[in-house]
C-alpha cells in the first residue's frame, strides 16, 4: 500500500474509485483534465486500485460562492477527498498531511465542502475540530461547509490538534532510542538541516502513538502534557552532538498494562499506533517487560533538529540529569521549539 503526491496526467481517472466523484459532480471529469499539471495525493491498495485520493490548494481572499460568505483570509481548501474505508487509518494520514501543508504555508483556515450523505466523512472532520459554518449551492445539489480555524481553542486535545496549548499543561523531555523514534515519527527524519515535512509521503504517518516504556517517572504522564520527543544518540559521534529534539507531542492518556483486563484487550488499544508488530505485543504482555503505555498525538515535527549540546547551551537544560524522561519549564521548551523552527501560532502559551 502506497501514499505517493503525483500530477494529475499520472492518474487513472477512469480507475473505478471515480465514479461516485462523476455521480455527484456533473464537471468533475473536465475539472480533472484541467489540473493536469497540479498535484494530488493518491493512496494505491497492494492490488494497485486507487482506494484515495486529496487535492488541496491554497486561496487568499474572500470565500464568495457559500452562504454566509467567508471574510477574506489566506486558506488552505480541501478541494477533493475521497477515502475506500477498510478499516485503515488512511483518513487520518490524510486529515495528518492536510495539516502539515497548513502549518507549512502558514494558514489561518483550511474548508472543505461535503455533502450531508458522507457521515463517516463529516465524523472524521468534526473529530479534529472542523466546524459547519456555512453552504454551498450549485448544480449538484446543497453542500455543507466545513471550517477548521488554527485559532480557536478546543478543550479536546485532537479537536485543537495540531496546536499545542502549554498553558496550564506541564512539558517534559521523552527520549526515544533511534530504532523506536524512526518507526513511530516518520516525519521527523533524522538530521540537524531543515526539513520539508512536506515531501515526505510515508505510509506510515498518522496522527496518534502509542508508545510502550519502563523509564522511570513516565507515569506521573496525564491528558494534556505536553512532549518534547529526544531522539538519542546513534553512536555515530558524541551525544552533545548526535542526539536531538525532533517533535512535539500532546498526551492523550497514559495507562499502566495492568489496567488491560486481558491480552486481547490489550492488542486492541495499542495495534493500531503502535511500533511494535503484535509478536512483539504479545511478548511484553506476556513479560510486563515495559509497563507504562503512553498514546499521544504527534503534533508538530521541529524544521530544525535541535542537538544536545544546543539544549545545554541554549535552553539551559542540566547536562548531569536523567535524560530518558525530563521535566522542562515552561521557558526551556518554547526556547528549544523556536531553535527548532516551530511556527509561534502553533503553541498557546
Amino acid at each position: 500500500m502506497l501514499l505517493e503526491r503525483k500530477y494529475f496526467r499520472d492518474i487513472d481517472l477512469n480507475d473505478p474509485f471515480f465514479d461516485s466523484l462523476k455521480a455527484s459532480y456533473s464537471e468533475f471529469s473536465e475539472w480533472f483534465v484541467r489540473k493536469n499539471q497540479d498535484t494530488a495525493y493518491v493512496f494505491t491498495n497492494q492490488n494497485g486500485a486507487i482506494d484515495g485520493f486529496l487535492y488541496i490548494k491554497i486561496e487568499e481572499g474572500a470565500v464568495s460562492d457559500v452562504d454566509p460568505v467567508l471574510p477574506a483570509a489566506k486558506r488552505l481548501k480541501i478541494g477533493t477527498l475521497k477515502i475506500n474505508a477498510h478499516g485503515t487509518k488512511l483518513g487520518e494520514r490524510f486529515i495528518k498531511k492536510i495539516f502539515d501543508h497548513a502549518t507549512y504555508e502558514g494558514v489561518q483556515e483550511i474548508y472543505v465542502t461535503v455533502f450531508d450523505e458522507h457521515a463517516a466523512l463529516i465524523a472524521l472532520l468534526e473529530r479534529y475540530g472542523f466546524i459547519r459554518r456555512a453552504s454551498k449551492t450549485s448544480v449538484n445539489g446543497i453542500e455543507s461547509v466545513f471550517v477548521k480555524r488554527l485559532c480557536d481553542v478546543h478543550d479536546d486535545v485532537v479537536a485543537r490538534y495540531p496546536v499545542v496549548r502549554l498553558a496550564g499543561q506541564r512539558a517534559y523531555l521523552l527520549s526515544l532510542k533511534p530504532e523506536w523514534h524512526t518507526r513511530l515519527l516518520p516525519d521527523s527524519i533524522l538530521k540537524t538541516e531543515t526539513a520539508d515535512i512536506v515531501q515526505d509521503v510515508s505510509h506510515t504517518n498518522s496522527i496518534h502513538k502509542v508508545y510502550l516504556t519502563a523509564m522511570r517517572g513516565v507515569d506521573a504522564l496525564r491528558l494534556g502534557d505536553v512532549l518534547l520527543i529526544y531522539r538519542t544518540s546513534d553512536g555515530l559521534g558524541a551525544a552533545h552532538h548526535r542526539s536531538v529534539a525532533t517533535s512535539v507531542c500532546v498526551v492523550e492518556e497514559f495507562r499502566s498494562i495492568h489496567s488491560f483486563p486481558s491480552r486481547d484487550a490489550f492488542l486492541v488499544y495499542c495495534r493500531p499506533y503502535s511500533v511494535f508488530t503484535e509478536d512483539e505485543l504479545s511478548r511484553f504482555w506476556a513479560t510486563r517487560r515495559y509497563p507504562y503505555v503512553i498514546r499521544f498525538t504527534y503534533n508538530i515535527a521541529l524544521k530544525k533538529r535541535i542537538t544536545r549540546g544546543a539544549m545545554i547551551e541554549n535552553a539551559g537544560l542540566d547536562a548531569s540529569a536523567y535524560w530518558g524522561f525530563l521535566p522542562l519549564t515552561h521557558a526551556q521548551f518554547l526556547n528549544i521549539i523556536r531553535q527548532g523552527g516551530v511556527h509561534e501560532s502553533l503553541v498557546i502559551h
